[in-house]
């Protein structure tokens, strides 16, 4: 029989060997499954303990100013207090958020720490612009708020009623000018329904889009249209400071806090309500898709949300994971039917 040689040095040695060797084996003997698994994931589908891992990035397919703006800023925070990790927000604008859709889903593929921020609008104009990428190509994990529409004008306008803009309009459609967001949008497709509720044919409204609310805005005030059309709290601030004036807002019900009639007390039956949410980066795990999403439901119950959107004038809207994605699939058959019927699509 040969004997050990190496003293307690190469002894200490074995017992090493042997001990990452259990470590790495469960209880039947089989490699861990975890080992060698990205940060934030198990192969068994359920998000481990390190994501985020890394900062977030979270797009806005939008120009500052708007709603996805908004959205995703005041995110940011919120992100980085539950996440423990940074947040880091940017902008790419144009045709309703389908040029930011494009370059999510080049660039971002596989990766949980990206994150989108999308809604109504969006779903609207994939459809308007015949946008090759749609919502399909991303990854669905939470609708977030919902916001009334407002229609304003500037302080000074001539018109102090929704009645008497309509009126306006209703003797020369041509006259009155509409400011709002992007082509096919939420602003509007509201446009569009309260020509069908006036009796004006919605294909000859003069709307003019605009990339992103801090344009529209600017447009507005300056008199470059007549009314203007965006989410309630993207208008807040100017009416208060006494530079825009409310006509109506597009809820059953005014907001608490916003002294406007709702377009169907000014006599015109239309009702509809914005909403926004965030997308992941396409090609998800089963289990990174499940730590984005509780990422986002533990921002979404945290008291710092919570207090954005008292602050925003938002409603909570959440859904999250398999509840969101179908969510998704109705309101695309639902928009793309009022795209149509109001004749912002072919048909």
């Amino acid at each position: 029989m040969g004997t050990l040689r190496g003293g307690p040095a190469w002894l200490a040695m074995i017992i090493g060997l042997v001990l990452v060797l259990a470590a790495c084996t469960s209880n039947n003997g089989e490699t861990d499954p975890t080992a060698g698994t990205s940060a934030g994931t198990s192969e068994g589908g359920e998000p481990t303990a390190d994501y985020p891992s890394e900062d977030l990035q979270v797009m806005a397919p939008a120009d500052p100013g708007g709603g996805w703006d908004s959205t995703a800023r005041a995110m940011q925070p919120v992100l980085e207090e539950v996440g423990g990790v940074g947040a880091e927000v940017y902008n790419v604008g144009g045709a309703a958020g389908t040029i930011g859709l494009a370059q999510f889903v080049e660039e971002t593929a596989g990766d949980p720490h990206q994150l989108m921020v999308m809604g109504l609008v969006m779903v609207g104009g994939i459809v308007t612009n015949a946008s090759q990428v749609t919502l399909e190509d991303v990854t669905p994990i939470a609708s977030l708020t919902s916001e009334q529409e407002a229609i304003v004008v500037p302080a000074d306008s001539e018109y102090e009623t929704l009645e008497q803009l309509v009126e306006a309009w209703t003797v020369d459609p041509t006259s009155i000018s509409w400011g709002g967001g992007s082509a096919g949008g939420t602003d509007h497709i509201l446009v569009g329904l309260l020509a069908q509720a006036a009796g004006i044919d919605p294909s000859g409204v003069n709307y003019i889009a605009h990339a992103g609310g801090g344009e529209a805005v600017n447009q507005i005030l300056s008199g470059a249209v007549t009314a203007g059309v965006s989410g309630v709290s993207e208008f807040a601030d100017q009416v208060e400071a006494g530079e825009m004036r409310w006509l109506a807002v597009s809820g059953e019900e005014a907001p608490e806090g916003i002294d406007a009639p709702t377009i169907a007390d000014s006599g015109f039956d239309v009702v509809l309500e914005n909403w926004r949410g965030v997308m992941g980066a396409p090609d998800l795990s089963d289990a990174d898709r499940e730590a984005v999403v509780q990422l986002i439901t533990e921002m979404h119950d945290s008291d710092a949300w919570q207090a954005a959107l008292d602050e925003n004038g938002w409603s909570d809207f959440f859904q999250a994971g398999d509840e969101f994605e179908t969510f998704l699939g109705e309101e695309r058959t639902r928009i793309e039917g009022v795209l149509a019927e109001i004749g912002l699509t072919g048909s």
